[in-house]
């Protein structure tokens, strides 16, 4: 029969050696998170002007595009993004800031010709993501709005 070596005690354990577990880093919302929801272009104005510096530029160009196609346009800040709507027809765009980019959604996308290139798990919505270092098609962006104007929105604008 084999023998086992002798063990040795071991010590208790020192108050420094004893992991911590560590604090999770306080969670701390975007600055545009701040705006509550409201209608109107002072809200959606206070919105874009929280955003990083990028993405404040390039959401005031989507802004001044939709705006210069639908001067009648329905603006509000909802869920922490920018909604643009027909005035009794419903939202036909919503703008998303997310930490890379921003993602302009359009609820009935996938009737807009050529539709926007990002699909998403509602079948009818599609998106357009735009990075730092993408260009801005605004005229491709104006064709979109002037279509999506006419085709029936989502929910009350």
């Amino acid at each position: 029969m084999a023998t086992r070596p002798p063990t040795t005690a071991r010590k208790p354990a020192t108050r420094s050696s004893v992991r911590k577990p560590e604090k999770p880093a306080a969670y701390r919302p975007p600055p545009h998170y701040a705006v509550a929801k409201a209608d109107g272009d002072a809200a959606v104005q206070a919105w874009i002007d929280l955003l990083p510096d990028w993405q404040s530029v390039r959401a005031r160009r989507v802004d001044a595009v939709v705006t210069l196609q639908m001067q009648d346009v329905h603006k509000a800040v909802k869920w922490h993004g920018v909604w643009y709507g027909v005035p009794g027809r419903g939202w036909f765009l919503a703008i998303a800031s997310f930490k890379a980019h921003l993602k302009l959604v359009f609820f009935d996308g996938a009737a807009l010709t050529p539709a926007p290139p990002v699909r998403l798990a509602a079948k009818r919505q599609r998106a357009l993501d735009v990075r730092e270092a993408d260009a801005l098609d605004d005229a491709r962006l104006a064709g979109w709005v002037k279509q999506a104007r006419r085709l029936p929105g989502w929910g009350k604008a």
